[in-house]
């Protein structure tokens, strides 16, 4: 009885075996004869054999397949990432899972180790630019050192005659056509500098001939815009540059990024170019002038404190509680700090490295304001 129990237990799972086998070859089948029952997705002449794994489309011969590919521009790569139901979730598809999650942790790693990922974002020469730039009220800013602008930017500082030589792109949106220029001094008028380019007489004959909207064009009929940096991208505007002024004199008190972007433009075009609202040039540091701010109806007055002056051997007679910095008023501090509030503009965002920078310019004032506080609070003491 035992004997032939064992017996059938080998001869059941053979026979399992062989069904799960005769299971898969008729799915195949089945597979095969669906995708031979449809024509081919291409020529539409033969039966179709393959099926691309992308976008399921049906092909019968390699060259359908390449002309499937350049036709729709599919890539043939199965998408790792597309939706699967549960029902038809299987051990296929969760290979297909973890190896996908394998090869990102792959990538990840891969790019951590990149050199340019690593690398410093900023150098000493781009710190010696802003910090020259900003001495000239020229905001500037860099971009990573992946950016195709980042490494085709050639702006230099020339220390002894104390100008910047940028790199210069100008756009001539009408003609389809833009130019860089290297090297271009900031005391280079931009009528100057379009010269070489729209001038009916002076400008280079290759310019001329791509820019003949522009050299028709009277100079009353041109005008140049630079693109505001620091706002969302539904709200794009432009700055409006005066062509008689100098190149330096254009970017003051504007923000950069990178080297400048001139777009030229014709009269018709004009209204494609939204000028962003008048700002008044204001420093960075409004220094120790005079200003009222108003606190619940009050006004108090910040004025510069001097030094303690000394009339026939008497010290002026000055408390230290009202020249203590506890006992002044809010506003009045953030008067004293330099610091301005200004009305932000809609669509504009804010840039938290503005204020940072407002800081560093007014710290060296901060610090001759503290000295003289303090030299009157010893002049009260003694």
């Amino acid at each position: 009885m035992n004997a032939s129990f064992h017996r059938e237990i080998p001869q059941m799972s053979s026979l399992e075996s062989q069904a799960e086998r005769s299971s898969l070859e008729e799915e195949l089948k089945t597979i095969k004869s669906k995708i031979s029952l449809s024509d081919c997705g291409v020529c539409g002449s033969e039966k179709a054999k393959y099926r691309c794994p992308a976008c399921l489309t049906h092909s019968c011969s390699l060259l359908c397949v390449k002309k499937h590919k350049e036709d729709s521009g599919c890539s043939g790569v199965r998408n790792k990432t597309a939706f699967v139901a549960l029902s038809h979730f299987d051990e296929m598809t969760l290979l297909s899972d973890y190896r996908f999650l394998e090869d990102t942790g792959r990538f990840s790693d891969g790019a951590s180790r990149d050199s340019l990922v690593r690398a410093p974002r900023t150098t000493f020469k781009i710190k010696l630019l802003a910090a020259q730039a900003r001495k000239m009220n020229i905001t500037l800013r860099f971009l990573p050192l992946t950016f195709t602008k980042r490494r085709e930017n050639s702006t230099v500082f020339n220390p002894r005659d104390q100008m910047f030589l940028w790199h210069l792109k100008l756009m001539f949106p009408q003609s389809s056509s833009e130019f860089s220029q290297r090297r271009v001094p900031d005391g280079h008028t931009l009528k100057q500098i379009l010269t070489t380019y729209i001038h009916p007489t002076e400008s280079d004959p290759v310019f001329r001939q791509k820019l003949k909207m522009y050299v028709n064009a009277s100079s009353e009929d041109v005008k140049v815009y630079m693109k505001a940096e620091g706002r969302k991208a539904n709200s794009v505007r432009y700055h409006e540059l005066d062509t008689e002024k100098s190149l330096k004199d254009n970017l003051s008190f504007k923000m950069l990024i990178e080297y400048p972007v001139l777009h030229v433009v014709l009269r018709d075009h004009w209204k494609d170019y939204p000028l962003k609202g008048p700002a008044e040039p204001v420093s960075a540091c409004a220094g120790f002038a005079t200003k009222n701010v108003g606190i619940d109806g009050q006004k108090w007055a910040v004025d510069h404190i001097s030094p303690p002056s000394v009339q026939t051997g008497t010290i002026l007679q000055t408390t230290a509680e009202e020249i203590s910095p506890e006992t002044q008023p809010p506003l009045e501090k953030r008067a004293k700090m330099g610091v301005e509030e200004e009305e932000q503009e809609e669509g504009e965002i804010l840039d938290s490295s503005d204020e940072e920078e407002k800081v560093e310019r007014c710290q060296d004032e901060n610090n001759t304001y503290d000295n003289d506080v303090k030299n009157m609070q010893r002049g009260v003491d003694q």
